[in-house]
């Protein structure tokens, strides 16, 4: 992912902060919608989704598992290519049209002003990246030419229908939270252009050069950094964190995938 590629293969990116729950978010939500609205972001909408309460430990033995609806709202861009999803305990900016990081990160630390200013948060307790990069290898080339080695796969006399390689790595970051986790995964198969099950855009159009409905060859690399810990609501501090968990996907991005791979998306 280095900077300004004229046929940069980012497909949809978000960045997150969770912080200390508001459990009346909702009455709160007509303030950061408007601040944000006169900021760029004009469009607006409910959106109820459901989560499933499984008892823990030391609850009744008999209690069943427990589906419970969650309210989270959309304030998106009027051409639905950027937006925010916030909820009770987080914000989330997300792009479809990702440019480069130094317009991506101050987005979400606007948005996270946004909620400061309403509800005056105390403390974030995880930041995190999160990109997925479409490998479409143009005609007469394969896969293999975009990624490095180790992560080709197995190879086996049968059709191939899916390949999955995943790492995990602890690593050193700063200067909030010194440690992070970073999961790469690199998802293969011939099928259209989709997204993994946890990670939809909500409310957000598709960049047609990655409306891919034809089913094709191809490869998803999706990175994931985080750190997680109590961090002051200090927006310069906060955005060097971001900074810092950028330069190690982009660091990986780069260990994934060959040089024949960046001098296509250049």
């Amino acid at each position: 992912m280095s900077e300004r590629m004229s046929n940069a293969p980012v497909y949809y990116a978000l960045a997150q902060a969770h912080f200390n729950p508001v459990a009346a978010m909702s009455k709160y939500v007509d303030q950061i919608q408007d601040r944000l609205r006169r900021e760029g972001y004009p469009l607006f909408e409910l959106q109820q989704i459901t989560h499933l309460v499984v008892p823990g430990p030391g609850q009744a033995q008999q209690a069943e598992p427990q589906i419970t609806p969650v309210h989270q709202w959309l304030i998106t861009r009027s051409d639905r290519t950027a937006g925010f999803i916030l909820a009770p305990s987080a914000i989330t900016y997300h792009t479809t049209h990702y440019d480069t990081h130094k317009e991506f990160i101050p987005e979400l630390l606007r948005g996270l002003a946004a909620v400061h200013e309403a509800v005056t948060l105390d403390h974030v307790s995880r930041l995190g990246l999160r990109y997925l990069d479409a490998v479409l290898p143009r005609a007469g080339e394969s896969v293999e030419q975009y990624l490095v080695g180790g992560l080709h796969g197995i190879e086996f006399n049968a059709q191939p229908l899916y390949r999955l390689a995943e790492s995990v790595f602890r690593t050193e970051i700063g200067p909030l939270i010194q440690m992070g986790t970073l999961v790469a995964r690199v998802h293969r198969m011939t099928a259209p252009l989709g997204f993994p099950p946890d990670m939809q855009p909500s409310g957000l159009m598709i960049n047609p050069k990655f409306d891919v409905k034809e089913s094709q060859a191809h490869a998803v690399i999706d990175t994931d950094h985080f750190v997680e810990g109590r961090m002051p609501i200090d927006m310069d501090r906060l955005g060097q964190q971001l900074l810092s968990l950028h330069a190690t996907i982009k660091s990986v991005f780069h260990a994934m995938t060959t040089d024949h791979a960046r001098g296509a998306w250049a």
